[in-house]
């Protein structure tokens, strides 16, 4: 049986050498700084050479740190920094980087000897004396004291544990990535929630005003009946108009509610009325331009562009290290200790013991699931990278729509003001005719439910302005770059690093968080 292994692995280990020698040349390997396997290239991407309006002079390059400051909104500015500080959702995703750095760390370890240990021990003996050892001590019962300390340490000759500190460094910028990409979402939904709340509040004024104008036309409609039994149409009319306005406020203050908890959330505080905080405010203004740059910028800027590169790094030195299990494992293994009957003898020199020597492990039997997991690993690397190009895509996209909307939103602002006097002058002649008799009262009914709508709209054409503001910096990444400024940094917190160790202590704005 042992004949017919030996000759076995003698017919086997020829080819398995040819094909093991195929995996990486020599070349590649000492290209590679010692290291099988590939070596990690940034995938290419493919931004459009410039928007689809070239020539609109909105998109200028510029700092884009603060850029909510666009909006020239002190409550805003508040509601930001405050939800920087406490927002826990942000809390999280900085923790993790402290779980990267800590992976990273593990990961350099290995670099070291992996395995030291150090052992001690005492051991009382009694031996048989009718045994077949009888006569090969001095004494039956006698001590054993022993100390060792052993060391293994596998020499990274494949570039496998070079390539793990590799795809750690990779992950850890991976995590930074993410959590400017959380910044930037946190940033822009404060900043969304706070002009949909102003949108709300301007709905419900724009809506509460109408009240007072159908509340007055019904109160001439009903003092029109007590003259003229035929008017008491025009009242019935006058009502239904009149509540169905004020059905619309509750629907409102329920989205205004929902808005306000949401952002108190977003704040890292329990739902409460931030109204009481914020004060009366109209809805922000924005500016006529824009600052974007070019469509390659947003590869630098945008936080989730850069995560997504980064992962497809790590997974790029994942395929190194599964062409590792290719070659042998070259160990270098020592021990030395003390042994000794008595205590007292224990560190004398001739108690010493150790051993220090090479070995190897090799799997040579497992070819056909080493391949398969290289395989595995570039499939994914693969992936990642399909990943990443198609999210610099999505992200054109998302600029593209940000910036249609904001375009547009001005224009139709523009147009809808224009619409709103008109239905306003319409409503003051209608009522005026109709007070003479001289136009039924069905048409200054159309004519008053037309001013509630367009004037509703006007409120939404100005908020639409600011999203659309909004949804363009953050489509090109904005905001991220705060945690390396002390603008929102309470006075106690150090100024956060390029990669946050800690996160800033909250310093409350509109309330505590308990």
């Amino acid at each position: 049986m042992a004949s017919t292994i030996r000759h076995y692995l003698c017919s086997s280990l020829p080819c398995l050498l040819v094909l093991l020698c195929g995996c990486t040349t020599l070349s590649e390997y000492w290209h590679n700084g010692l290291k099988v396997g590939p070596n990690y290239q940034t995938p290419t991407a493919f931004p459009a050479s410039d928007w689809i309006d070239p020539i609109d002079k909105r998109k200028d390059a510029d700092d884009l740190t603060s850029w909510w400051k666009a909006l020239k909104d002190p409550a805003l500015d508040h509601l930001i920094c405050t939800a920087y500080n406490q927002n826990l959702t942000l809390k999280q995703v900085g923790y993790r980087i402290m779980q990267a750095r800590a992976q990273l760390g593990i990961a350099v370890g290995e670099l070291f000897p992996q395995s030291q240990s150090a052992t001690g021990s005492y051991v009382r003996t009694g031996a048989s004396s009718l045994g077949s050892n009888a006569f090969t001590s001095r004494e039956r019962f006698f001590s054993q004291y022993n100390v060792r300390l052993g060391m293994s340490w596998e020499i990274d000759f494949w570039g496998r544990y070079r390539r793990s500190v590799e795809s750690a460094r990779a992950e850890l910028d991976a995590s930074v990535a993410d959590y400017d990409d959380a910044l930037v979402t946190l940033l822009s939904d404060v900043a969304s929630d706070y002009v949909l709340l102003r949108t709300i509040e301007k709905r419900i004024e724009y809506a509460k005003v109408n009240v007072e104008i159908q509340t007055d036309t019904k109160k001439i409609a009903e003092a029109r009946r007590k003259v003229d039994k035929n008017s008491a149409l025009a009242v019935d009319q006058a009502k239904t108009l009149l509540k169905q306005t004020e059905a619309g406020i509750p629907e409102l203050e329920i989205a205004l509610r929902q808005t306000n908890n949401r952002l108190c959330v977003l704040l890292g505080i329990p739902p409460e009325d931030l109204r009481v905080k914020l004060k009366a405010g109209a809805i922000p203004t924005p500016p006529m331009h824009l600052a974007v740059g070019i469509p390659a910028d947003l590869l630098r800027r945008r936080p989730d562009l850069r995560r997504a590169e980064r992962l497809a790094a790590a997974q790029s030195e994942r395929i190194g290290i599964a062409k590792a299990d290719f070659y042998p494992q070259i160990f270098l293994s020592g021990a030395f200790g003390y042994s000794a009957e008595q205590i007292t003898d224990l560190f004398r020199s001739g108690a010493f013991n150790g051993n220090v020597g090479p070995s190897f492990r090799w799997n040579i039997l497992n070819y056909g699931r080493i391949v398969n997991n290289v395989r595995l690993q570039d499939a994914r690397f693969q992936e990642l990278v399909a990943a990443y190009r198609n999210k610099v895509l999505v992200a054109q996209q998302e600029v593209e729509n940000g910036l249609v909307t904001f375009a547009n939103a001005h224009r139709r602002h523009k147009l809808q003001s224009e619409s709103v006097e008109s239905a306003k002058e319409a409503e003051k002649f209608s009522k005026g005719l109709w007070k003479v008799n001289n136009v039924d009262f069905t048409t200054l009914s159309l004519i008053q439910q037309n001013l509630v709508h367009q004037q509703d709209t006007l409120a939404q054409a100005q908020g639409e302005i600011a999203q659309g503001l909004i949804a363009v910096y953050r489509a090109i990444g904005g905001g991220w770059r705060l945690r390396c400024t002390d603008e929102c940094t309470p006075p106690s917190a150090p100024r956060q690093a390029e990669r946050p160790t800690e996160l800033p202590p909250p310093r409350p704005v509109f309330g505590q968080p308990r």
